[in-house]
């Protein structure tokens, strides 16, 4: 059986391919993601039950009593509706389900998931689920030539197979003076919103940056070291005055460490 796959090209005419998330796949993460959203309302109306329980009320649907009932209900709610909202614009297009399975959910353009696409996409979850048992959502993506279901055909996105990064027999100069230094993703904090601040163009002169860094003499490096310092570093809340060159080669770095996860493609 041939596997389906989306071929993308970048603005720099590199041709990108992803393995399309059939029916089975994202069928398997959603069965997860509801069965951990089912124990959490089943364990929301059970600690009700005992609140409710416990109250001074003769009956359990006076009127007094039904304000609680209320908000939990509509707790529940935003709880289904934005757990899957939340988790694929915040964690990279993957929900706890999709994480398992090893899918995500992108633009059609190979980018990350946007917040607005991510609030459209799960507002229309609601009609892919009619009538029952999320019908619409299964006709849509069995026979969609993308397997999309209407909420992706809406907000422009479609669900991958995550791409492994292949195993690289020799390290490159970059990497080998990365290890030398002993740095890592984690010697720099980056929340959601700073790293998605980034955007290609960002990208594309950190990486050039890490990729010329051995080829240029010294006082060359320190001073292009500091002009993408005074350019990036800001949106990472990182002051530059004071520190060393080496200090902040270290942070450029890193953050090219960073920026790789969310903008190269291993081919």
């Amino acid at each position: 059986m041939t596997e389906d796959h989306l071929d993308i090209k970048t603005p720099e005419y590199v041709a990108i391919q992803f393995k399309i998330a059939g029916l089975g796949s994202r069928a398997a993460a959603f069965i997860i993601d509801q069965v951990l959203l089912m124990l959490v309302n089943v364990l929301t109306i059970v600690v009700l039950f005992f609140v409710m329980d416990g109250m001074e009320s003769t009956s359990f649907f006076l009127a007094e009593s039904s304000f609680p009932i209320a908000v939990v209900l509509i707790g529940l709610f935003v709880l289904n509706w934005g757990y899957f909202f939340f988790f694929e614009f915040f964690s990279g297009g993957r929900t706890l389900g999709k994480k398992v399975v090893g899918i995500r959910v992108i633009q059609e353009n190979g980018h990350s998931i946007t917040l607005l696409s991510s609030f459209i996409r799960n507002l229309v979850r609601l009609i892919d689920s009619l009538p029952t048992a999320y019908f619409l959502g299964i006709i849509m993506i069995f026979f969609h030539p993308k397997h999309k279901r209407l909420g992706d055909l809406v907000a422009g996105t479609i669900v991958v197979h995550e791409r492994k990064a292949k195993k690289k027999k020799k390290l490159t100069p970059i990497e080998k003076e990365i290890n030398v230094r002993g740095l890592s993703q984690n010697d720099l904090e980056l929340d959601d919103w700073t790293l998605k601040s980034f955007t290609a163009k960002d990208w594309k002169l950190v990486s050039t940056y890490a990729n010329r860094f051995h080829q240029l003499p010294p006082d060359e490096r320190n001073h292009l070291t500091r002009q993408i310092a005074d350019l990036l570093l800001p949106k990472t809340g990182i002051d530059v005055i004071g520190k060393t060159d080496t200090e902040i080669e270290n942070v450029l770095l890193v953050l090219y460490l960073i920026l790789k996860d969310e903008w190269e493609f291993e081919l």
